[in-house]
């Protein structure tokens, strides 16, 4: 009840856990464990261009800060964990791939100060880490075979897709891609309800996964009806406030539901 209660009243208390580096010698457990932290990259990546364009909009700018500081570190911690488990040749080549992509976005987030004649190239990198973060959490998926790494990979996408879609919406009242945005937006919106559907349908989600899910639908519900307030090329800093902060909320509850999975046999 406690933990409903935080969500549902929009503290923010607990919301920047998510994404901070846990100890040094950290590493991958098993294929499940490796499925979920493949796809926690797929959402930092979207959700380091939420936090630059938060930044660059002046939108919760601290808030926004320790997200990027704690992203940027735990992309760097999991990309070296993941390519040290790697169990074939080919995920041993995307997360080689990876790290090229991953070294030129950093230089993009962090080299200059974000502002609006930077953006499109934030946003083109971030698509070309989320492509192949995505291609090695699909590969090992692919690796396990089994049902349930099929649903770590859904759930913990998300993740990325409640991060795709705050920082496409940001993208988009900022004026940058606005059209393009707008859609990749609407695209993920989308995605994300159909794969709601088969997490709450799936027969291996426990009552505790349920639960989870069960807040993270009335989450999506505030999280929605703040994206249906855009206007593309005009910013409203109370709407685009509510659309990260809530974007975090839905981050930090598909997190939970999906290190449930990970620990299912």
């Amino acid at each position: 009840m406690k933990r409903r209660a935080l969500l549902r009243t929009g503290a923010c208390a607990g919301l920047m856990s998510v994404g901070v580096p846990g100890p040094a010698h950290s590493q991958v457990t098993d294929l499940n464990d490796a499925i979920n932290k493949a796809g926690r990259q797929r959402m930092l990546s979207q959700r380091l261009a939420k936090s630059w364009m938060a930044l660059g909009l002046g939108v919760l700018p601290d808030m926004a800060g320790r997200a990027m500081a704690s992203s940027l570190a735990l992309f760097d911690r999991q990309l070296f964990e993941l390519k040290a488990y790697a169990p074939t040749v080919e995920v041993k080549s995307t997360y080689s791939q990876l790290e090229g992509s991953w070294s030129n976005y950093k230089t993009s987030l962090v080299g200059t100060k974000p502002g609006k004649a930077s953006a499109d190239a934030v946003l083109t990198d971030a698509a070309k880490v989320l492509g192949l973060a995505q291609l090695g959490t699909v590969q090992l998926e692919s690796v396990s075979g089994k049902p349930i790494g099929k649903l770590v990979n859904v759930s913990g996408r998300q993740r990325m897709l409640s991060q795709r879609m705050a920082a496409m919406y940001l993208s988009a009242s900022w004026g940058v891609q606005a059209g393009p945005s707008a859609t990749a937006l609407a695209t993920a919106h989308a995605e994300f309800v159909k794969a709601h559907a088969l997490l709450k349908s799936a027969p291996e989600s426990t009552r505790a996964i349920l639960d989870e899910l069960a807040i993270a639908e009335a989450q999506f519900g505030f999280f929605d009806r703040a994206l249906q307030r855009l206007h593309p090329g005009a910013p409203d800093i109370t709407r685009m406030n509510d659309v990260f902060t809530t974007s975090e909320r839905i981050l930090q509850v598909m997190d939970s539901v999906t290190g449930l999975y990970t620990k299912l046999s």
